[in-house]
């Protein structure tokens, strides 16, 4: 095993499904210091964060990061997202595409075959509602179908919660002008698409070739964190919401969406299901990965951990 620098071998890096899900850092100056990812504030008081810990670190306006802070969180595997006011909009991440070409083939296949990409969808819904899709129905129904029940889905949580509900709507420019559920919704979202779009990428998946999403950079991580979204983070995002309405809340709503979705990712176990559900899904299709060419391109590190993550960009 190579040694680091000083004698010592570099620390094995932590599987994706045994991390915390996530952390958002605002108003620091993000480098390393004595060999540890921190955050400097502008009084100078320096926060430890233990980047290797995290599947993800959304980086919110008033930040900088250094390269050698990138560069670490690039050898811990820890994708870093920057993201807009209230880790709404996303503008860059970190490691964008995936690390495998032999899964980044085999989901463009799957993708470009129309019958696996239909299959792949009912699964899809089968696993998002608990009941077999409608039979006969193309990808662009199933849509249809889907954006129905979510919009009665958002609905009844609304009533339960007690929410006010017209729709959902807000504009990106513009974080201010949403009402607070749909700020709650947005902010909600945002955790779980950041948190996705860890593990596509941990995965060797490309974010950006959907199956029911498409078109979009992020189309696959839309799809995946779509089967989770209303066990996770919609009931969270309306639970808060409901209680910014009754007074009840003594921090911003999207501040305590973020520690509310956190804990919901804790209590679910999240991180350890979505790479398997990835599987899951992909297989539906009735189509086996092809092995990786004697002649493909090694991976970025060297002497990767096998009990990793498939295309995981992590040195031991």
């Amino acid at each position: 095993m190579a040694e680091g620098r000083g004698g010592l071998a570099p620390p094995r890096p932590i599987p994706m499904k045994e991390r915390s899900s996530l952390i958002f850092v605002e108003h620091g100056r993000i480098d390393v210091v004595d060999g540890a990812f921190v955050v400097v504030d502008a009084e100078g008081t320096r926060t430890v964060v233990p980047v290797g810990g995290f599947a993800c670190v959304m980086l919110e306006p008033g930040t900088r990061v250094s390269h050698a802070a990138v560069a670490l969180a690039a050898r811990a595997g820890t994708l870093l997202v920057w993201v807009g006011e209230g880790g709404v909009r996303l503008y860059a991440s970190g490691q964008p595409g995936g690390a495998r070409a032999d899964r980044l083939l085999h989901q463009a296949r799957l993708a470009l075959d129309e019958k696996a990409r239909l299959a792949i969808v009912r699964k899809m819904f089968e696993l998002r509602f608990g009941e077999e899709p409608p039979e006969r129905r193309s990808v662009d129904q199933m849509r249809g179908i889907e954006g129905v029940r979510v919009r009665k889905t958002y609905e009844l949580l609304a009533k339960k919660f007690g929410v006010e509900w017209n729709r959902r709507a807000w504009d990106r420019g513009d974080w201010e002008a949403a009402d607070t559920p749909n700020r709650c919704l947005s902010a909600a979202t945002a955790c779980l698409h950041g948190l996705s779009e860890a593990a596509v990428l941990a995965a060797g998946y490309a974010p950006a070739v959907g199956f029911l999403h498409v078109g979009r950079p992020l189309s696959f991580v839309y799809d995946v964190a779509d089967l989770f979204k209303f066990e996770t983070v919609v009931p969270v995002a309306f639970e808060v919401a409901g209680r910014a309405a009754k007074g009840r809340l003594d921090e911003p709503a999207e501040r305590a969406v973020r520690r509310a979705c956190r804990d919901a990712f804790r209590r679910t176990k999240l991180l350890e299901r979505i790479i398997p559900t990835i599987e899951e899904v992909l297989s539906a299709a009735g189509i086996a990965p092809p092995e990786p060419p004697e002649d493909a391109q090694p991976p970025q590190f060297d002497d990767l951990d096998p009990q990793a993550d498939p295309g995981a960009r992590t040195r031991v």
